[in-house]
C-alpha cells in the first residue's frame, strides 16, 4: 500500500530567520534562539573587496510532526547574483515539501537540490547569463544533522574542541572529480588555478548551463547524530576559507559566547587576513544541558 507521507506530516509554519537587510549590500548580520533553547544561530554576511554581492544565507525553522527542523544554507554565486538568490528563495521551502523530507532526509535532500537545479535552468531558460552557485547547507531534524554540500563552501563543526569538515570541497583536481568530468567527456585545465574546461573554479555547482554535463549539483551528504561533544557549527562560503583555516575558524568562534559575535569575527578576520571575496558564516551553537567543562577532552 502506497503511503503519501507528505499529506500526513503536521506542519507547522515555516518561519524565515534571516530576515535582516542590509542597505547598500556591504554588510548584514543578525542572530537567533530556539524556543526549546537547545540551539542558537548567529550569521554575518560582507561584501569586502567585491563590486557587487554575490553570497546568500538562508535560516529557517519549523515544526514537523512534532519535530523542530533548522535548515541553514549559504549561497556563493559566481558570475552572477541570480543562481544564489534563486536558491535562497526556493531550495529550502522545495526540501520541507518533499514527501519524503522526514522518513528519508538524504533521499529528499539529493533529489530536491537537483530538482531545484533544473528549475533553475528551466526559469532562466531565456537569459543570457550563465550564472551558478554553491550551496553549503546544513539541516537538523531532532537531533540529526545533515550536512549537504555542491561546491567549494564549506561545514566543519567543533566536536570536544577539534574542527572537523563535514565537508569535501568540490574542486576540479579532487581525484574523483577529475575523474567523473573526464568519464563524462570534459576537461580540467589550470589557468590561474584548476578549472573545467578552462572556465570554473569549482567542480559542482547550481547553475552554469554550458558546463552542466560536467558541473553537477548533486549534493555530497554527511549525517551525524548531534551528542554533547558537539559545541558548534560553522557553514561559510570561501571568502572565509580562502585565508581562515578550519581549525583556526573553530577556536575563533570558540572564543565568543553568542553565535553572532562569532559570525561577525570570522567575517572580519577574514578581511583583515586580505580575503578578496564577499564573506558569508553562519555559526551555530547547540547548548546541552548537561555540560560541565571539565568533561571536554584535551588532546
Amino acid at each position: 500500500m502506497m503511503v503519501d507521507a507528505g499529506a500526513t506530516a503536521k506542519r507547522g509554519p515555516i518561519v524565515d530567520v534571516s530576515l535582516e537587510k542590509d542597505d547598500d549590500g556591504g554588510y548584514a548580520s543578525g542572530g537567533w534562539k530556539s524556543e526549546d533553547g537547545n540551539l542558537s544561530c548567529g550569521y554575518s554576511s560582507f561584501r569586502g573587496k567585491r563590486a557587487s554581492m554575490e553570497d546568500f544565507y538562508d535560516v529557517k525553522t519549523s515544526n514537523i510532526d512534532g519535530q523542530t527542523v533548522c535548515l541553514f544554507g549559504i549561497f556563493d554565486g559566481h558570475g552572477g547574483s541570480r543562481a544564489a538568490e534563486y536558491l535562497k528563495e526556493h531550495l529550502f521551502e522545495n526540501l520541507m515539501k518533499h514527501p519524503q523530507f522526514m522518513t528519508n532526509t538524504k533521499l529528499a535532500i539529493s533529489e530536491t537540490y537537483q530538482r531545484t537545479d533544473m528549475e533553475f535552468l528551466e526559469a532562466e531558460r531565456d537569459s543570457y547569463r550563465d550564472d551558478g552557485s554553491t550551496a553549503s547547507t546544513a539541516v537538523l531534524v531532532g537531533n540529526h544533522l545533515y550536512v549537504a554540500n555542491v561546491g567549494d563552501s564549506r561545514a566543519v563543526i567543533s566536536k570536544a574542541g577539534k574542527a572537523i569538515p563535514l565537508s569535501d570541497d568540490h574542486k576540479p583536481n579532487r581525484s574523483d572529480e577529475r575523474k567523473r568530468i573526464e568519464n563524462a567527456g570534459g576537461v580540467v585545465m589550470w589557468a590561474g588555478t584548476w578549472r573545467v574546461g578552462g572556465v570554473l573554479a569549482m567542480s559542482r555547482a547550481f547553475g552554469n548551463r554550458m558546463l552542466k554535463q560536467f558541473v553537477v549539483a548533486e549534493p555530497e551528504i554527511q549525517d551525524q547524530e548531534i551528542d554533547e561533544e558537539f559545541e558548534l557549527l560553522v557553514l561559510a562560503s570561501d571568502g572565509l576559507w580562502d585565508v581562515v583555516p578550519n581549525e583556526d575558524a573553530i577556536s575563533l568562534a570558540r572564543t565568543e559566547e553568542a553565535p553572532e559575535a562569532a559570525a561577525r569575527k570570522l567575517t572580519e578576520t577574514a578581511f583583515t587576513r586580505g580575503s578578496a571575496d564577499n564573506i558569508t558564516c553562519i555559526v551555530v551553537r547547540f547548548h546541552h544541558d548537561k555540560t560541565d567543562p571539565d568533561e571536554a577532552h584535551h588532546d
